[in-house]
C-alpha cells in the first residue's frame, strides 16, 4: 500500500512511502534553533519558539501517518550549562506547548509520557507536564515521548544501580541479567527502540542521546535546521531509511 502526502501542491507527485514498512519508533534530535535565529538576526529566543512550532508539525504529520511512538530531544541534562535566560524561555515554551496543544493531541488520541530526570525541572513545568500525562495516559494513538532533562549516560547509570539493588536485595540474580532485563531497567522500557534517528542542522553526533537503543537504528542527518524541518523533509527521511537494508548484524540468504 503507497500514501501519498500531504498537499499535492507542496508535495511532489513522486513523493511516496511504503505505508507496510513505516518505522515503528521514530527518535529526532531536534537541533539548530540558535543558528536559525542568528541567520535571521533574531534573539534565540525566537529560534527556540520556531522550533515549538517545527515540533506541533511534525507531531501531528507523525500522527497522521500512523507512526507508533516519536521521541524527541527536548532538553538535555547538559542544557543547563546554558545562560540563566535561555534556560528559563526553553521552560516556559514548554509549559506553554502543554498548555495551548494537550485539547488538540488529545482528541488525536495522542498518549504523552515523558524520560529523564523530570522531578529537577522547575515546579510548573512538572505540574503541567503531570497533567498532560495523566489527561492523555488512555489514549491509544501516537506515543510523544518527550526527553528533558535526558542524558544517555545518565539513565543507563540510573539502570545500573536499579539492577544493583535488586542483585544486592536478593530480588535478582547476577547471571540472570540479560539485554531484556536491563533494558526494562531504562526510560523507555515498554517502548520498542527507534527505528530511525533524525538529526537536524547536519551535526554528526549522537549527543548523549539513546545511547543505548541506538545500537541498531538507522540515522538520517539532514541540514535543514530544526525550526525548517516539516512534513516534506519528515517523509524524505522516512523514504531515505526505507531504502536502508536493516540486517541487524546478519546477511539475507535470498
Amino acid at each position: 500500500m503507497w500514501f501519498k502526502p500531504w498537499d499535492k501542491n507542496k508535495v511532489k507527485s513522486n513523493d511516496q512511502v511504503a505505508m507496510d514498512r513505516l518505522p515503528r519508533h521514530i527518535a529526532i534530535i531536534m537541533d539548530g534553533n540558535g543558528r536559525w535565529a542568528l541567520k535571521r538576526a533574531l534573539p534565540r529566543s525566537m529560534g527556540h519558539r520556531a522550533g515549538v512550532e517545527a515540533l506541533r508539525k511534525i507531531v501531528k504529520a507523525c500522527s497522521k501517518l500512523g507512526i507508533e511512538v516519536l521521541t524527541v530531544y527536548a532538553f538535555s541534562t547538559e542544557n543547563w550549562k546554558r545562560p540563566k535566560d535561555e534556560v528559563g524561555v526553553l521552560m516556559t515554551l514548554l509549559t506553554e506547548y502543554l498548555r495551548k496543544e494537550l485539547l488538540e493531541l488529545h482528541q488525536s488520541n495522542v498518549l504523552i509520557r515523558t524520560m529523564g530526570k523530570i522531578n529537577d525541572l522547575p515546579p510548573e513545568a512538572q505540574h503541567e507536564l503531570a497533567h498532560a500525562m495523566k489527561s492523555t495516559r488512555d489514549n491509544t494513538g501516537l506515543i510523544l515521548n518527550l526527553a528533558l532533562n535526558y542524558g544517555g549516560r545518565s539513565e543507563i547509570i540510573d539502570a545500573v544501580k536499579s539492577l544493583s539493588k535488586e542483585v544486592l536485595s536478593g530480588e535478582q540474580r547476577i547471571e540472570e541479567i540479560d539485554e531484556q532485563c536491563f533494558s526494562e531497567k531504562l526510560y523507555t522500557r515498554g517502548l520498542p527502540d527507534p527505528d530511525l534517528l533524525i538529526r537536524t542542522s547536519g551535526e554528526m553526533r549522537l549527543s548523549n542521546f539513546l545511547l543505548w537503543q541506538l545500537a541498531y537504528t538507522e540515522i538520517v542527518v539532514v541540514e535543514e535546521l530544526w525550526p525548517d524541518f516539516g512534513q516534506k523533509a519528515l517523509i524524505e527521511a522516512i523514504k531515505a531509511y526505507q531504502k536502508r537494508d536493516r540486517r541487524f548484524g546478519g546477511i539475507h540468504t535470498n
